[in-house]
């Protein structure tokens, strides 16, 4: 036969179980499928349909509660179901990389981010002692990171949620592996850098003429860099085909709800959107501040924020005179890429950090002024929803009792009453109450985001803080939460800072669009103008960058 007709990857009647404590679970069922050398294939479904568990058995990386149960998979000719571990190893890294959904629990806390991509090319003899820190600074460049050099000299702590996840791919891509399985790789970066990675696996296939498993939840991202696409749903594989072809025109019931699911740039928001005029803070560095309307929630005037940097006199300026309003029951989004200050903004309007200058007014309070007792009122009004689904959960909580503990604190009903609060809360954002008793090492990725979101959801805020709410979330729950978060806002009246780097995403739920490039407001204006007619040159590399615009998917 000739070997250029056998697939890298072949994967033949996939199954695997997990034994839990309700007995065994079949999360994947006779999945099957090909990778031919040089091609791209993705994997679409929604949060626990088996995407990243297929991923992980042919990885050999299955948790110890995992077992494949049946089937075959082979990799260039070499079946791997069976395959020892000290074989596999010398697999992993070298022939299959591994970009993981998490970029901030992969990364060792107490290593330098260059020692550890160092220890991927000593591990597979991909460079010398006396060559490897030229070989880092290589990797790294090519993931996408600026200031190699300096950049490998820091801990994932002092790197963004898209720095870390750059970093992660930079370790995936480092020994050139025949075949890259990226779960999510580009869920945690902004669209600029977005491209710029993809851009780096497209020329890793067509120079080394590799294979790429893609598991990703945006289907315009898989509609532009797959040639097929697999749909799962529930453990099994329900449609299959070349990728473009099956977005357009599917066939199944379950594809053709994640094609309306999906959010699309071209989408309009049903909501009016009042005329503002379109301010440019950078054009004017002496206009201070837009004009306030008569009744905003927020008020923030030039808020800025500078961190000292080792060896270094000048400190590095994060948020950069920020002035902007939040209007009482308005969504106002912050966009730009990682690193542009856009969490920093968040975490000083939670009072997490301190501004260096400047002034953030709550319902007309300083924050900054705040006593321990208004301060405790505060964070009752002001919830936040994090970025991070994996790191903002308390691993030894149950789900219920993470839901229940804001109530808790708060002094907030019976127990019984509680308890009746948490299952409706579970309930609006479309987890069962069987999840009550699971922790969060049970859950999804996505899964634990929705928990996270009931749990601010708890007090009945007036305002939440949404750093990248759905970015974890595949689009069907993504759809449903936008829309929870729209019918809360009319319902309730409250307000939202929406950050993320997710345009379609923001044209849907914002009412007016902060557009942050190197710490500071480069464009403000109504979302639908924005959109329409963006006038600063980095809003409009922002939207030319948005995977799949062109194919008009949704």
């Amino acid at each position: 036969m000739d070997s250029s007709s056998v697939p890298l990857l072949r994967v033949r009647d996939l199954a695997v179980s997990f034994k839990t404590t309700g007995g065994d679970v079949d999360a994947v069922r006779g999945v099957s499928f090909d990778i031919p050398q040089g091609e791209t294939l993705a994997i679409v479904g929604e949060s626990g349909s088996g995407k990243s568990t297929t991923a992980m058995a042919i990885i050999g990386l299955l948790p110890a509660n995992g077992r494949i149960t049946g089937g075959s998979i082979e990799f260039n000719g070499r079946e791997l179901v069976g395959l020892p571990e000290s074989e596999m190893r010398g697999i992993r890294g070298a022939s299959i990389g591994l970009v993981p959904q998490d970029p901030m629990s992969n990364l060792n806390p107490v290593s330098r981010i260059g020692t550890q991509v160092a220890e991927t090319l000593l591990a597979h003899g991909k460079a010398t002692r006396k060559n490897v820190a030229a070989k880092v600074i290589e990797a790294l460049t090519a993931a996408g990171l600026p200031n190699a050099a300096e950049r490998a000299r820091q801990y994932p702590h002092e790197f963004s949620g898209g720095m870390r996840q750059r970093a992660l791919i930079a370790i995936a891509l480092a020994c050139s592996p025949k075949l890259l399985i990226a779960d999510e790789p580009t869920s945690a970066l902004d669209v600029t850098v977005q491209r710029t990675i993809l851009d780096q696996i497209d020329r890793m296939t067509d120079e080394l003429h590799s294979g790429v498993l893609l598991i990703t939840h945006d289907l315009g991202l898989a509609a532009e860099r797959a040639s097929q696409l697999v749909v799962m749903h529930r453990g099994l594989v329900v449609e299959t085909g070349p990728a473009a072809a099956l977005l357009a025109t599917p066939k199944h019931d379950y594809t053709k709800a994640l094609v309306n699911a999906a959010p699309s740039v071209a989408a309009i928001r049903a909501r009016s959107i009042p005329a503002r005029p379109v301010i440019h803070l950078a054009d004017r560095p002496d206009v201070a501040a837009p004009a306030a309307p008569a009744d905003n929630i927020v008020e923030v005037r030039g808020l800025t924020k500078h961190y000292p940097v080792r060896g270094q006199k000048t400190p590095f300026v994060a948020v950069d005179n920020v002035s902007f309003d939040i209007p009482r029951g308005q969504t106002v989004a912050i966009v730009g890429e990682s690193g542009s200050g856009k969490t920093t903004t968040a975490r000083m309007m939670l009072r997490v950090f301190d501004p260096t200058s400047g002034s953030i007014n709550f319902n007309g309070r300083d924050v900054a002024k705040l006593d321990k007792k208004q301060l405790r009122d505060f964070r009752e009004r002001v919830q936040p929803i994090f970025q991070d689904p994996y790191s903002s959960l308390n691993p030894s909580f149950t789900i219920g009792r993470i839901i229940e503990e804001p109530l808790v604190a708060y002094k907030r009903g019976s127990q019984t009453e509680r308890r009746t609060r948490v299952r409706a809360l579970l309930d609006q954002v479309a987890l069962p109450t069987t999840m009550l008793r699971r922790y969060p090492s049970e859950l999804s990725g996505g899964q634990r985001q929705r928990v996270a979101i009931a749990r601010a959801l708890a007090l009945n805020p007036d305002l939440i803080i949404c750093d990248e709410p759905v970015s974890a979330l595949d689009v069907l729950v993504q759809a449903q939460i936008l829309d929870l978060l729209t019918e809360l806002q009319d319902r309730l009246g409250l307000s939202y800072l929406f950050i993320s780097h997710d345009l379609a995403v923001v044209r849907l739920i914002s009412d007016r669009v902060c557009v942050m490039q190197n710490g500071a407001i480069v464009e403000s204006a109504p979302s639908e103008q924005l959109f329409s007619n963006p006038e600063h040159p980095y809003t409009r590399q922002l939207l030319a960058s948005i995977p799949g615009n062109e194919l008009q998917i949704a």
